[in-house]
């Protein structure tokens, strides 16, 4: 399929697990989640739990560690009966400052493919997600200086994508946006008639994955690597 990249003026990328590893370390504090309350149910339920948790409080709290800590400890107290120990809630509080402290590990040719395409393009990041976080990691990774606008949005849905197209003062037909998410970096994209690469991670989160019906016949790339897209674009 070929699609024509000719018109586009701004390229946007997704942060997490697209420029830098993100999705692992949520892995991992839910193992550790599970093995602190394992007296008290199975390690599947706790996870199916847990996520079901996410979900219920994704509109108070939205994305982000910090939700996610307070998702783990009001799951701690519900499987407990109120009975789990101040030792755990700060066992819990401790794996979130854990991962809040994890060092910035950038993906492959990730530097490579800024630093060409800022030569070409105005670049943005747009992410989601707790805000002090995200600009903490990104202050960590080095890349700051390559691009142009920084926007942590509460959402990836086409009407937040809309508001930032209008902000930029730019066409949807302008605008390529660059991500690991079909369902917050592509699919929005397309259904505003914007571009979007997909760049998958080796693993992703259960709320972002979609169908394959969903895609079926929508006009976007998938490649294998960051470093897949400069010969697309350039």
């Amino acid at each position: 399929m070929e699609i024509d990249y000719s018109g586009i003026k701004v390229i946007g990328f997704d942060a997490d697990d697209t420029l830098w590893v993100n999705e692992t370390y949520f892995r991992d504090a839910e193992e550790a989640f599970g093995k602190l309350l394992s007296k008290y149910e199975t390690l599947n339920k706790i996870d199916q739990e847990l996520f079901k948790m996410e979900m219920k409080n994704l509109p108070l709290y939205g994305y982000g560690v910090k939700g996610f800590v307070l998702s783990m400890v009001e799951m701690a107290l519900e499987l407990s009966n109120g009975k789990v120990s101040n030792h755990v809630i700060k066992e819990i509080l401790d794996i979130g400052k854990d991962m809040i402290n994890k060092p910035v590990e950038l993906l492959e040719g990730v530097e490579q493919v800024l630093k060409n395409l800022s030569q070409k393009y105005r670049l943005i990041l747009a992410t989601k997600g707790d805000l002090l976080d995200q600009e903490r990691k990104l202050e960590k990774s080095g890349l700051l200086d390559y691009f142009h606008h920084i926007e942590v949005l509460s959402d990836k849905k086409e009407v937040n994508y809309s508001k930032l197209l209008n902000h930029l003062d730019i066409k949807p037909s302008e605008f390529l946006m660059i991500g690991n998410s079909l369902k917050s970096d592509v699919l929005p994209l397309i259904n505003i008639k914007a571009h979007a690469i997909h760049v998958p991670f080796h693993t992703t989160w259960l709320h972002e994955e979609v169908h394959e019906s969903e895609t079926n016949g929508l006009k976007y790339k998938t490649v294998g690597s960051l470093l897949d897209i400069l010969p697309l674009i350039n």
